[in-house]
Order: C-alpha cells, then structure tokens, then sequence
C-alpha cells in the first residue's frame, strides 16, 4: 500500500518520461551508432520514479542491489537488451534478469554510444580528464559533434607517463600500453569502451597516441607497425567512472530523487600476483 501511495504523490513530480526526455537531451539519441540499442527499453513511461540508480551494466549484481533499494529506473551505460529476443524466459541471464526486473516494475534506460559521443558525454570527459586542449570530435557529423575525440598536450610527454595520467586519472592500478614506453606523445585520441575502429581516425588525424578501453590483438600489431600508441586502460574504467558522474548530473538535475551509481559493480577482470619463487637445488 505504501508503494502505490508513494508512486501517486511523486508520480505528479516526475515520471520515467520525465527522467527519458532529460537524458535524450543530455545524450541526444542521434548520436548514437546504427546498431545500437538506446533509449528507453524496459518500463512504462507514465510510472512515477523517486528513486534512480546508474550502472555500467545491467547484471544479477546490479539488478539485486535495484530491487532490494526499491530502484524505480536503471540508468544503464550497456543496453539490456542488447539485440533482439525471440523470447523472454528464465533459460537465459538475459532472460532472468529481464523477468526479475519487470516484476520489480524497474524500468531501463539506456544511452550507451550516444552517452559516448554527446557534448558532455565519456568520450569528452575522459579527454577533459587528461587535460587535452582543442577536443575535438574524432568522427564529426556536420553539426560539429561526433564520436570519439583528440586533442593535443599543453605539454608534450611521453608513452608511457602518458599510460600513468591514464591510470592517475581513473584511479586504477594497472594499465596496458603498445609501444615504446619513451615515444613522444603531443596528440592524443580518446575513445572509450572496445573502440578499435577508431584507430584509422586517430592516424589521420595525425595523433601520436590513442587512448581506449580495449582492443583486439591484431590492432595492437597493426598500431605498433603504424606508430600510434595505445593506452589500454580496460572497458569497465574507460567508463565507469562517467557513470558515476552521470549519477551527479541526474542529482542536481532532480533534486527530489534519490540517485546513486551502483555501489556492488565492479570490473570482471581481475589482476593475478605473480611472486618469483626461489628454488633450491
């Protein structure tokens, strides 16, 4: 009875459309890639929200932290769905978290590539982030905004101090690189996530470096025979961190809303120590 009569008073101050209609502003839905799968996916746009919680990926882990603090909308970075079901059963983690989520009444935004691309998205924090000047777009549309984004250092660096600013900046451990860790650096692209269709760009913009969440193999061969350097922070902190600030603007934008990012998501991929071992002979 509380929850109907909680939904009714804050219904009339906002809706999940409400909530829609700011984000396809903030991250307008034109941004984003052809085979994408952004915008609003799960709910119905009339229920009224008091509470939002932002998260890089829809999981079990996500979902249950939603459902145990009474999370009226999910703002999600990685879409859920992300292609097309046939069907919608519990044989599938898709499928389960789907059901479990429906049953909750918790809707599901996306803006994913268009959060990556917008004037205010990942793509230009993380290149605000390693204080380059002149960020541009890296793939611009004729309106002057685009995918990705470079720029150039006020001072020049090299490689691998530029990997450590990477790491610095996100606050993480480790960082990969490909190259020779004293190249000089003055350009940078930037291009969060699995973005290694960006490096044709990168080079023709004449970047001496590029920063990305991952990559295949063969581009880190195909960079090092071309002379860009690579920065290979990992998926989850190329992006995580915007999701964190996306929960901040989502704040300030509605005061009257409890808004969090995801307190129990962390990244998947884990470090292993390796400690030398003398052995006696």
């Amino acid at each position: 009875m509380f929850r109907r009569q909680r939904y009714d008073t804050i219904s009339a101050m906002h809706t999940v459309e409400t909530i829609a209609a700011y984000l396809e502003r903030y991250a307008p839905l034109r941004l984003a890639e052809q085979w994408d799968n952004v915008g609003l996916s799960v709910g119905r746009r009339d229920r009224g929200v008091a509470r939002v919680m932002t998260c890089l990926t829809v999981t079990p882990a996500t979902v249950a932290e939603a459902v145990e603090a009474k999370a009226d909308l999910i703002v999600t970075h990685h879409p859920m769905p992300f292609d097309a079901l046939r069907r919608l059963t519990s044989d599938t983690t898709t499928g389960r978290v789907l059901l479990e989520l429906i049953a909750a009444r918790i809707a599901v935004y996306s803006p994913h590539t268009a959060f990556d691309s917008a004037e205010r998205g990942i793509n230009q924090r993380l290149a605000e982030g390693l204080k380059l000047r002149g960020i541009t777009p890296l793939v611009p549309d004729d309106e002057g905004q685009g995918a990705g984004r470079w720029g150039w250092l006020e001072e020049p660096c090299s490689l691998e101090q530029l990997a450590e600013a990477v790491g610095e900046f996100l606050a993480i451990e480790h960082v990969q690189f490909v190259g020779e860790p004293k190249q000089p650096v003055r350009t940078v692209a930037v291009a969060c996530g699995a973005a290694d269709g960006f490096l044709v760009a990168a080079r023709q913009t004449g970047c001496d470096a590029m920063v990305l969440g991952e990559t295949r193999f063969h581009t880190c061969l195909e960079a090092e025979a071309v002379g860009v350097g690579l920065v290979l922070p990992g998926h989850f902190a190329s992006e995580r961190f915007a999701v964190e600030q996306l929960a901040d603007v989502l704040a300030g934008e509605f005061p009257a809303l409890e808004v969090w990012a995801s307190r129990r998501e962390r990244d998947p991929v884990r470090w292993a120590s390796r400690r030398a071992q003398r052995v006696e002979r």
